[in-house]
């Protein structure tokens, strides 16, 4: 007899968040499968595809926006959520277009999760529930990705971003702007 609880793909390279997370969803009623990169998900979804995906955007190899557009070609019905600590409007629209259901921002709890899935579907797929943040909240999360992107080098993220390094310090020990 087939299993009838939903299934779920769950996909981040950060072993101790996706466990954790996927035990909370589990307890809360669904089947739950995990990955730490694209080549495990497809894998996975090519043996048995999933009704729902919650994937990590940045991930070492293939990014999340990547592996959305191999699981859609393997099933298109799978309903895909983007996860990301590194948020931007760009990425979440290419998500949406690529047919993600919805785009959230880490640190977000299982409930955020599972509330994304059960929201209606047109306000996701028109972008429309999408906040516009700040140019304070823009240049912090553009800045955090490029010190990411540099490993954490201050010197060359400063270079990159033709920004004095003094002034670089500053503003990426700043805390993150709220909105």
């Amino acid at each position: 007899m087939a299993d009838p609880r939903p299934s779920l793909l769950l996909v981040d390279d950060d072993a101790v968040y996706r466990e954790r997370l996927a035990k909370a969803i589990t307890a809360r009623g669904y089947e739950v499968r995990t990955a730490a990169d694209a080549v495990e998900a497809v894998a996975l979804a090519e043996a048995e595809s999933p009704e729902l995906a919650v994937l990590d955007l940045r991930m070492p190899g293939e990014s999340g926006l990547e592996l959305l557009r191999r699981l859609k070609a393997i099933d298109p019905t799978t309903r895909v959520l983007m996860l990301t600590g590194y948020g931007s409007i760009a990425t979440a629209m290419e998500a949406v277009r690529l047919g993600a259901v919805h785009y959230l921002t880490k640190p977000v709890d299982v409930d955020d999760i599972l509330a994304a899935f059960d929201r209606d579907g047109q306000a996701a797929e028109t972008g429309m529930d999408l906040p516009t943040p700040s140019l304070a909240r823009v240049e912090w999360e553009h800045i955090q990705r490029v010190l990411n992107d540099c490993e954490g080098n201050l010197s060359e993220a400063a270079r990159r971003l033709s920004m004095h390094r003094r002034s670089l310090q500053r503003k990426a020990a700043r805390k993150r702007p709220s909105k």
